[in-house]
């Protein structure tokens, strides 16, 4: 091999192990063995793995960052072609770098405090926050929010992409589909003023408001209900107690004149 082949060789064998194993869990002895070289080819190359992972992830990083940058250009498309762009863009970078895609999600070295991949999302988000801001002046709602939305957006799509890049049971087409289905039909339905509807502060007192409010029509219900039972149980004993008066006068008669001289009087009567 020639320098420059046998340096895109470590290059790609570097790549493939990188995306399976991580960097740490990586050691030169297994990138010489995979490219079946000796350990110096590795070191005279790169310097050691943190060259060889520094020249991948770079790879990388322009890779995606073109693609990105191509979909997001065009400033004056309509807002839901954009996103469409955006989605489709990152999920192509997929498809065709699924190792350098792994690669750069993956745990980056201690020795890169910048966080490439971190840093590529930010610039990024600016890129959308930019769009954003556009948007939603237009539609007259405020701005304050846009930075948080922006970064939703973007964390919403490559964590999607991250989880299909293993799982690939729908086409990158269906799947931009369902981003922009749920990121679209969420910004066009925003509200000037969001807020929790159950979890707030003020949803809480809303609630314990309602709650007294209950407790006090059900004391009140009880209380009539107690008045109404009275009000029975008083007309019940009225009512007995007009029952019982014939019964007692029938009786006062009957001590007056028993059964059997009533009976004899009108028998002497008819006599």
């Amino acid at each position: 091999m020639t320098s420059f082949q046998r340096r895109e060789q470590l290059i790609a064998v570097g790549r493939a192990l990188f995306a399976s194993k991580g960097f740490e869990a990586a050691s030169v002895e297994e990138i010489a063995a995979n490219a079946k070289v000796s350990k110096p080819i590795v070191y005279e190359h790169f310097g050691g793995k943190e060259g060889l992972y520094a020249v991948i992830v770079d790879r990388e990083m322009r890779a995606l960052t073109d693609t990105l940058a191509a979909a997001l250009s065009d400033q004056d498309a309509h807002p839901r072609r954009i996103v469409e762009r955006a989605a489709l863009a990152l999920l192509t970078y997929i498809e065709e770098h699924t190792e350098g895609f792994q690669v750069l999600v993956r745990d980056s070295p201690s020795t890169d405090p910048a966080g490439s991949f971190s840093s590529l999302l930010g610039d990024v988000s600016i890129r959308v926050e930019d769009l954003l801001t556009a948007a939603f002046k237009r539609q007259k709602l405020p701005v304050r929010g846009v930075p948080y939305y922006a970064q939703m957006l973007v964390g919403m799509t490559v964590f999607t992409g991250q989880y299909w890049a293993d799982r690939r049971k729908v086409s990158k087409e269906q799947l931009a589909a369902y981003i922009v289905d749920l990121a679209w039909h969420g910004l066009s339905r925003l509200s000037p003023k969001p807020e929790l509807r159950f979890e707030s502060e003020k949803a809480r007192r809303e609630e314990a408001k309602r709650a007294a409010r209950e407790e006090r029509e059900a004391a009140k219900a009880g209380v009539d209900t107690d008045s109404d039972d009275v009000d029975v149980d008083a007309g019940s004993d009225a009512r007995r107690d007009e029952a019982r008066v014939p019964e007692e006068t029938d009786e006062g008669r009957g001590e007056a004149e028993p059964d059997g001289e009533a009976s004899h009087d009108d028998t002497a009567g008819d006599d």
